[in-house]
């Protein structure tokens, strides 16, 4: 087993680059130095790093990056920010022989191999302990999905592009929301429901189909605020807005009747994880039993994905931890 080395890790998103130096000692990985950018503000990985670097110097023995979009032939173009990584490109600037790329929800199923008991949520117990795939989706800037299939005595992570999928309304209000953003959009994928992005959709959606009516004041805030979905969000938690709780609620379904679909495509009855920044955000809401009716609402499936557990990721790197695994115990592989 490696000891005494130096890895750089990092979780590239649409809206933030997190970057760490871990340590590897005797099969142990401890954090060393971490940082957060804005992405948006850089024009690539390369100039995020430059700066994470000047203050953080010293030998990287590995390095490995979770990246928010599809690696294909060791690069990846980025849906949610003008940026192209490429392997070669990133190994050659840090001086090594190699770089791993990874997409960011495979690193954090990578990551669900680090966490602790205290940094998961159960939302459903399911039957516990079965062996079998897992699978986790996780909604962010964009929505992402994995399947952990199981391989021997632990398990394999596979990355997709599964939030880019068809949505699939269930309901008449669905069905309309459906409409309106292929007026908006054409395709209408689940990440345009799922996501930080997707909570905006969904309150325009009932604010201009009128649905729901939104107060001046509200208006006013929105207007002023420069995350829109987050103010929703806040308003709707908080109980201080009739239109933002509509549209947090059928987010919220939506999001766990994608979660069943997902659980039914991999055959997960070894459980569930729900990843990604905004659920631990609005867990109360996890928990009031709008996205467990969703997830279970299969019709004929119904016991089956009724015994599948379902946990809530509350460790926001999660993926970061899962990048630096990968380049410490399977790069080599």
């Amino acid at each position: 087993m490696a000891v005494n080395k130096s890895i750089l890790a990092g979780d590239i998103g649409g809206t933030k680059t997190n970057i760490a130096i871990f340590s590897l000692n005797d099969g142990k990985l401890d954090v060393k130095a971490q940082k957060s950018f804005p992405s948006q503000d850089y024009s690539g990985l390369e100039s995020v790093l430059e700066e994470f670097l000047k203050s953080h110097k010293g030998p990287i023995k590995e390095a490995c990056f979770g990246v928010a979009g599809p690696v294909v032939d060791n690069q990846v173009k980025t849906p949610n920010l003008p940026w192209v990584i490429q392997a070669t490109k990133i190994a050659k600037f840090l001086k090594l022989k190699s770089v791993a790329l990874l997409n960011d929800l495979e690193a954090t199923a990578y990551g669900t191999f680090t966490l602790r008991a205290h940094e998961l949520f159960t939302l459903n117990r399911g039957r516990r302990n079965r062996g079998g795939n897992k699978v986790l989706i996780a909604a962010g800037t964009g929505l992402g999905e994995a399947t952990l299939f199981t391989a021997g005595d632990g398990y394999h992570p596979a990355a997709s592009e599964g939030g880019h999928g068809d949505f699939a309304p269930r309901d008449e209000t669905e069905i309309e929301l459906l409409r309106y953003l292929i007026g908006k959009f054409g395709h209408v994928s689940y990440e345009r429901v799922v996501s930080g992005p997707g909570i905006w959709n969904i309150y325009q959606f009932l604010k201009t189909t009128g649905l729901q009516k939104e107060p001046g004041w509200l208006k006013e805030k929105l207007a002023a605020a420069t995350d829109r979905s987050r103010m929703i969000t806040q308003m709707a938690l908080a109980g201080e807005s009739r239109i933002s709780q509509k549209a947090l609620n059928l987010f919220v379904s939506i999001y766990g009747a994608e979660a069943g679909n997902l659980a039914l495509r991999g055959k997960a009855v070894g459980g569930v994880y729900i990843g990604g920044g905004i659920a631990p955000k609005i867990l109360p809401k996890l928990k009031d039993g709008t996205f467990i009716s969703a997830f279970i609402d299969k019709g004929r499936y119904k016991d089956f994905v009724s015994a599948i557990p379902i946990r809530v990721i509350l460790n926001e790197k999660t993926a970061l931890q899962g990048a630096a695994y990968y380049a410490a115990f399977c790069s080599h592989e």
